[in-house]
């Protein structure tokens, strides 16, 4: 039985509970910065909602990432520490894990795709982990991962089909429901689907009111797919500009959204840039394209009178390189 099935059999073996959420809190105080929420009235206007942005781009590392790799890396064994911990990833959740071994004084390798962003990349041998190239694809990562772990004997933090990242992740719309009471919707973006996945499990215990949606490139569409077919698809080719947002939905996280029936909209390329230099400009906040996906669905009008709120996932950007530069 692979993991798929094993997950599909009995959910509820792997799903984070309530009380893991709350033990997640509990790591990560101190550790994980309380990002801000900020608002913007032109975008409230545009949108016909009121919109909170939960800044999840100013925490340490650029990315909500943190969370879940702080929740990882507290709960492991003193021997599983020894071995150090190993990933692949694209950048955010790279940087994360770095930071997190980093604190706990522990090895981290990070397999990274070759078209990974140079500024990520950087950051990551900056935090003190070993990077290990790969292809673009999760196949090659995962297969490079694989090689690591024989050679190492690290433990993987996988960086969303990890029901200790979920728990982690899950802190930010923690936080979101706590701080902006009575909201109405809660917008996410969805890569691997630990951050949604989160985000819906919070709701779900903590606000049980609150509807949870995702936010998908077109380019980068399996999870939404995935739902609509009630089984998981493949990886789409990694064209968007949405760099955290290439890879395929994860077991867990899939498992997870089909059992909450958490919708998933898309939007295409050109409207994920407009949405991002819209935020830079008029919120005067400097996100990410993958974080511009949610601010993009929240954009689009299917909320009006609605209190939304807005999970802003990153602000890793190579300045070198903003997408309205390079259309």
């Amino acid at each position: 039985m692979d993991r798929e099935e094993q997950v599909a059999a009995d959910v509820s073996n792997e799903v984070p509970t309530r009380e893991e959420l709350v033990r997640a809190r509990a790591r990560v105080e101190g550790i994980v910065r309380r990002t801000p929420i900020e608002t913007c009235r032109t975008l409230d206007e545009r949108s016909g909602a009121s919109l909170f942005f939960k800044c999840e781009h100013l925490q340490r590392g650029g990315a909500f990432k943190l969370r879940g790799a702080t929740n990882a890396v507290a709960s492991l064994t003193d021997d599983e520490a020894a071995r150090g911990v190993a990933t692949h990833s694209s950048g955010n959740h790279a940087a994360a894990l770095a930071i997190a071994a980093g604190r706990r004084g522990i090895a981290a390798t990070i397999v990274m795709p070759v078209d990974a962003p140079a500024i990520k990349r950087a950051a990551v041998e900056g935090y003190g982990a070993r990077i290990v190239s790969c292809g673009p694809t999760l196949a090659e990562r995962e297969a490079t991962l694989a090689q690591v772990v024989a050679e190492t004997g690290a433990t993987v933090v996988h960086p969303y089909d990890d029901a200790r990242v979920i728990a982690g992740q899950a802190t930010a719309a923690c936080e979101l429901i706590e701080d902006v009471p009575d909201l109405d919707v809660i917008v996410a973006p969805i890569g691997g689907g630990g951050l949604l996945s989160g985000t819906a499990l919070a709701a779900r215990h903590f606000a049980p009111n609150v509807r949870v949606v995702g936010a998908e490139p077109a380019w980068a569409d399996d999870a939404a797919e995935s739902l609509r077919l009630g089984v998981r698809q493949p990886q789409r080719p990694p064209r968007t500009i949405a760099d955290g947002l290439r890879t395929a939905i994860g077991v867990l996280p899939f498992a997870i959204l089909r059992a909450h029936e958490v919708a998933i909209e898309v939007v295409d390329e050109d409207t994920i840039v407009e949405a991002m230099r819209t935020t830079w400009e008029r919120a005067k906040l400097p996100i990410e394209a993958s974080a511009a996906v949610a601010v993009a669905v929240a954009l689009r009008g299917g909320f009006a009178g609605k209190r939304v709120g807005v999970v802003l996932s990153g602000g890793n950007v190579d300045l070198a390189r903003l997408p309205w530069q390079h259309a």
